[in-house]
């Protein structure tokens, strides 16, 4: 199938565009109409770098391309809008699974309500997927930027730490989840897998006043940094109260690995990291919870200074930078 006709296929098979969108897919650009503020942003995964072909259904691949983007509209507190996808496609790539990777990027659209609303189909040496996301709120006041956290503040963050470092772990070793469940260990796989941007959640604690937002794709340790560098603080995290995921401490101990460790600097969990001022975290919870997505826990306040604390439950501190795609 040639590139034209495999455009037109993949375009037949788009839903309706939203209330925003006038111009989709199909002309040489899309026409929106979004109204009060945006939020964009831009997100790639590649073959050997974010996910294996080997080891990942194409159906996980084009909903973790889809979830990545849309994690950092949720760190926003943005509702999801439109999304841009360019895929670069290997020579061995079959139209079976170029359909399987359209299926997980449709299914998750159309579970966050984003319009697929154009991209770009080329060749590549590996399979690569970027998206752009385009975000919407009813003011820019609206929306939660990293550089609000104030000396004072709360740090809570959402769902649980560790459990797509953990899955990162079995999938490259089955054998260290010979201590669990199989559907705790089917868990944790499908937290590296298949992880889930938390948009409720970032609406919520936006609602609820939240100060500075940002969502943990590479590690407790290196996000919370950067919010501390963009708002002008120092973050203090006690270690001992984060959540961290079921099942992490049995895979970790199979592995000669710190569970802690894994928790602030495997990345890849896609919870959001906020500011609260102090009296805001009871609003928050219940905010949180009235979304039924999932929990939130205090983990930490923001300090006048800075760089990031993460301070161990006997004394001392961890020693961890977070993931970094350049680093050593």
């Amino acid at each position: 199938m040639g590139e034209f006709e495999l455009l037109a296929r993949l375009r037949e098979r788009l839903p309706p565009a939203g209330p925003r969108v006038r111009l989709g897919s199909g002309d040489d650009a899309a026409v929106t109409v979004p109204g009060g503020a945006t939020a964009t942003s831009v997100d790639a995964i590649v073959d050997g770098v974010h996910f294996r072909r080997d080891e990942a259904p194409a159906q996980a691949i084009g909903r973790k391309a889809l979830a990545t983007a849309l994690s950092d509209l949720a760190a926003m507190g943005a509702e999801a809008g439109e999304a841009y996808v360019v895929l670069g496609a290997p020579l061995d790539l079959g139209e079976e699974e170029l359909d399987a990777l359209l299926e997980g990027l449709l299914a998750l659209a159309a579970e966050t309500g984003t319009t697929l609303a154009g991209g770009d189909l080329t060749r590549a040496p590996a399979l690569t997927l970027a998206v752009t996301v385009v975000g919407h709120g009813g003011s820019a006041d609206d929306l939660v930027p990293r550089s609000g956290a104030r000396p004072g503040d709360l740090l809570v963050v959402t769902g649980e730490l560790g459990g797509a470092a953990a899955g990162r772990l079995l999938l490259e070793r089955p054998e260290l989840g010979r201590a669990l469940a199989e559907s705790t260990a089917a868990r944790l796989r499908g937290r590296q897998l298949e992880p889930l941007p938390r948009l409720r959640s970032g609406r919520a604690l936006a609602a609820a006043g939240a100060r500075a937002m940002i969502d943990l794709s590479d590690g407790l340790a290196g996000d919370a940094r950067h919010l501390a560098d963009a708002s002008g603080v120092a973050l203090r995290i006690e270690t001992g109260t984060l959540p961290l995921a079921k099942g992490l401490a049995e895979v970790a101990a199979a592995a000669g690995r710190d569970p802690l460790e894994l928790a602030v600097s495997g990345g890849e969990d896609y919870e959001l990291l906020a500011s609260l001022p102090p009296d805001g975290l009871v609003a928050a919870s219940e905010a949180l919870a009235d979304e039924a997505e999932t929990n939130l826990t205090p983990i930490g306040q923001v300090v006048a200074g800075e760089g990031v604390e993460l301070r161990l439950p006997g004394g001392g501190l961890l020693e961890s930078r977070g993931y970094d795609h350049f680093g050593d």
